[in-house]
């Protein structure tokens, strides 16, 4: 009986062992499924903001198209203005 105990003892601290190294290795398992979520999550962030900060630079130099243009129109306008009180003063 004494042989057998301490092949049982060792016998249980095996299957506790490799229990335990089972238990590791599915927690390292669901760590790299999560770091590979995570991973993707990330690529998509990137390639959002690759497209937004394309849309913003493409909405400012419009801005800037729309910007000179005002410009350009007010003057035209206030020479106009200009113009038409020239007129009306000459016909005065």
């Amino acid at each position: 009986m004494s042989d057998t105990d301490p092949m049982e003892a060792a016998t249980r601290r095996l299957a506790q062992a490799l229990e335990a190294l089972e238990a590791a290795t599915e927690r390292r398992c669901e760590a790299d499924r999560a770091d590979g979520a995570l991973a993707k999550q990330l690529h998509v962030l990137g390639s959002d903001r690759a497209r937004l900060a394309n849309q913003l630079d493409e909405a400012t130099a419009r801005a800037r198209t729309l910007e000179t243009a005002h410009r350009e129109v007010a003057q035209r306008i206030d020479q106009a203005i200009e113009t038409i009180r020239g007129v009306l003063e000459f016909g005065n």
